[in-house]
């Protein structure tokens, strides 16, 4: 099986800068590319529909929102999944997100590690049952 496949939507270079090797220490993630506004995140998205296996998204982007990103991802693979990774992991921020079709929300003041077992465990096939979780 290859690495898990991640698109980064994350307009902060210093957040990115720690979050890519992370990925890949922590999680064995190959980031494909990374978007800084909601616009070019959707140009992403357009071109590689099937392209890959997680979508990591902050909500509070250069231009547009991280919530209009989750939005346009409707419709993808049932193995593609979108993780939002924010600052203001209100409860109703959280509600938003889960209404516009994240997978998981994490705060990333608190729920750093909850987030790289989340990754784990998508990019690792279940133990007990042999079935990838990215299969469509």
């Amino acid at each position: 099986m290859g690495s898990l496949t991640v698109f980064l939507v994350e307009d902060n270079p210093l957040i990115r800068a720690h979050l890519i090797p992370a990925l890949q220490d922590l999680a064995g993630a190959q980031v494909l590319a990374i978007a800084e506004s909601e616009g070019e995140a959707v140009g992403w998205l357009a071109g590689h529909k099937g392209g890959w296996d997680l979508a990591v998204v902050d909500l509070f982007l250069k231009e547009g929102t991280g919530l209009g990103v989750v939005n346009w991802t409707f419709g993808r693979l049932a193995r593609q999944k979108v993780a939002v990774l924010t600052n203001y992991a209100t409860d109703e921020t959280r509600i938003l997100c889960r209404r516009a079709g994240a997978d998981a929300i994490f705060d990333k003041s608190y729920e750093l590690d909850q987030f790289f077992d989340y990754c784990q465990r998508l990019s690792t096939p279940d133990a007990g049952t042999g079935v990838d979780p990215r299969a469509p």
